[in-house]
């Protein structure tokens, strides 16, 4: 092995957290230059679909045209099928079902009731793009009659969609719409996160000399100074332990505790320069692992593309003798 390899890096991923919305990791064995490379990629180059053309056939309700247009696009949609799409300005064939997914809206009111029209109300051509917790109402389906069905109040669809717009009596609305393939660089509207940041992981030791001298209530006090769990209290070895160092938020409380107490130095927190602690929170778009993983790849083409150009350089200064 030579010296380069011997200073490789080798970085690794610990998943402390997963849910349907978030998910919490830890990465480690790198610098923050990966980091927030990672970090700029999950926001801003991995893939989704969202409303992109809207055709506006009747609007007399309160709101512009250009203003609901923007609402249906920060609309998320459902974007596991964005893998299987190609990019409008990329595209250079026929076949408009590679790039385009249609999605209408036809409602009027009818009633002397304020009628609220949701992201439940559109009629989706592809049931694999839909927004995110779609239950379709009787008016999202798009057959003839149906613009004019009231919504029902007490109906559980009537109260979980995203909120376009409110029609009173002879209001109507008549959209279509194109849902295309995009990124987060061309639009906040194809981002995939509403929450994608790191901190660093935090080092933290106790000073055991120092905590000797304390009482066992201080201990306690000092064990819940912190607003997280990051210490505890153990009744059974009357010690104070570093229960989840990881959700230490450098507040600084424990540390102002500490001195409080007349004990300044009776913990370190310092933070480390090669382990990050990621929160990414889902649009619902794409489950968060799928985004990590995605911005993964990206990465590493963008990475194997940059390593590709360096060689083609090298070639040719070799081929110059310089």
């Amino acid at each position: 092995m030579t010296a380069t390899q011997g200073k490789q890096r080798v970085p690794t991923v610990e998943v402390q957290e997963l849910t349907s919305e978030m998910i919490r990791f830890v990465l480690r064995g790198t610098d923050t230059s990966l980091a927030n490379a990672l970090r700029r990629v999950i926001i801003a180059e991995v893939p989704t679909i969202a409303i992109d053309l809207v055709e506006v056939i009747e609007n007399s309700s309160c709101l512009c045209d250009e203003f609901l247009a923007h609402r249906l696009g920060l609309i998320p949609l459902i974007s596991m099928k964005a893998s299987d799409m190609e990019f409008p300005y990329e595209y250079v064939g026929d076949d408009d079902t590679k790039t385009d997914v249609s999605i209408d809206l036809r409602v009027k009111c009818v009633t002397n009731e304020t009628e609220e029209i949701t992201s439940n109300d559109l009629i989706c051509a592809d049931e694999k793009v839909v927004p995110v917790g779609y239950a379709r109402t009787t008016r999202g389906r798009g057959l003839p009659g149906d613009e004019t069905t009231p919504s029902d109040a007490n109906s559980e669809n009537s109260s979980n969609g995203i909120l376009i717009v409110k029609l009173r009596k002879n209001q109507e609305v008549h959209l279509r719409c194109v849902a295309r393939k995009g990124t987060g660089r061309d639009h906040a509207k194809w981002q995939p996160v509403a929450t994608a940041v790191y901190r660093f992981e935090p080092e933290i030791v106790i000073d055991e000399n120092l905590m000797a001298r304390l009482t066992e209530d201080e201990k306690r006090a000092f064990a819940t100074s912190s607003p997280a769990p990051v210490f505890k209290y153990n009744e059974v070895t009357k010690k104070v332990e570093i229960d989840t160092p990881e959700s230490y938020a450098y507040d600084g409380e424990c540390l102002k505790k500490a001195e409080d107490m007349g004990v300044p130095g009776l913990v370190t927190i310092t933070a480390k320069q090669d382990a990050f602690v990621f929160t990414v929170e889902s649009t619902g778009a794409i489950p968060p692992e799928d985004i990590v993983s995605r911005a993964l790849e990206v990465l590493m083409r963008k990475l194997d593309i940059t390593k590709g150009e360096l060689d083609i350089v090298r070639s040719e200064q070799e081929a110059q003798g310089v």
